[in-house]
């Protein structure tokens, strides 16, 4: 069941970045992710309404977020201000870089969070799993050569730097999901996570935005701004009840819903019309033969 839970994730992830790049495009950032982080919150408010005042909506169901310990918000205090690095890295690479070259790169963090998931949680791979991460690996090496053709230096870029810090920050965030989902409940997690993830975000902005918000890109409303949250959070909630099975290995699961590159991949050649998708097409082909690979060795 996990691992259908976190296909599940990968295809709704893709639409997440679909959202997110549509959102982006000629926008301000800082606005935008606080938005998301608004409205993510607003979804869950009444898990947490429900628990806190025992409503009893949610009871016996997996929406049901129960009241957590001092410890367990600590947890996923910590939780949110992980995700949130790795959103404002992202969210700025996003913005100044083709969806077709930062799906792909998004594809191979996983390869991160393996080493992690090795060297912590002492998982260890089959044969079949070594091969899908040897794939994802190669995938990443075309899709600089494919970056070269576009004026996109991998190793001069900043926004790729932007990016690999968001690739970075996430593997250390599904590392230290895998921690926390060993005793706490996903309803509780995604919904609390997202609360603290607002009122931080409020912070960078007060802190960040508000001051020079008359010489930065000016904000305007898009339709894609609420569809960021509404994609991102059943995403994450799939992904968060797969984790919470014993039997689950972070480093399959965070493999598998990297292959939401399809889904941007295509939105990026037929929403944007993205260029050079023949030589990136190669790099999705060995990334995808790998999530083959992945779901193979994990039955």
């Amino acid at each position: 069941m996990w691992v259908g839970l976190a296909f599940l994730s990968a295809l709704l992830l893709g639409f997440y970045d679909t959202s997110k790049k549509k959102a982006l495009t000629g926008n301000a950032v800082l606005p935008v992710l606080l938005l998301n982080t608004l409205f993510s919150a607003l979804i869950f408010l009444p898990l947490i309404l429900s628990a806190q005042f025992g409503l009893g909506w949610f009871d016996g169901t997996v929406f049901d977020a129960g009241i957590g310990s001092p410890e367990a918000h600590a947890k996923v205090a910590v939780k949110s201000l992980i995700v949130l690095t790795s959103w404002v890295f992202g969210y700025y690479g996003m913005k100044h870089l083709p969806l077709t070259i930062v799906g792909p790169i998004n594809a191979t963090r996983p390869v991160l969070t393996l080493v992690g998931a090795v060297l912590i949680f002492g998982e260890r791979l089959n044969a079949y799993q070594w091969t899908g991460v040897l794939l994802a690996i190669i995938s990443l090496f075309l899709l600089s050569r494919a970056g070269r053709s576009e004026g996109v230096d991998f190793l001069k870029n900043r926004w790729i730097a932007c990016i690999a810090m968001a690739a970075l920050t996430g593997a250390a965030s599904g590392l230290y999901d895998r921690y926390i989902m060993r005793d706490l409940n996903p309803a509780f997690v995604q919904s609390w996570y997202t609360v603290y993830q607002f009122v931080a975000m409020s912070i960078v902005i007060a802190v960040m935005q508000f001051p020079r918000r008359k010489t930065e890109v000016p904000f305007h409303w898009s339709w894609a701004i609420p569809l960021i949250s509404i994609f991102l959070s059943c995403a994450d909630f799939a992904y968060l009840t797969a984790l919470g099975n014993e039997a689950a290995m972070i480093s399959i699961v965070s493999m598998i819903r990297r292959g939401s590159v399809v889904v941007s991949f295509a939105c990026g050649a037929l929403l944007f019309h993205e260029r050079n998708l023949r030589s990136k097409a190669i790099d999705l082909i060995f990334i995808l033969i790998g999530m083959v690979f992945l779901y193979l060795g994990s039955r």
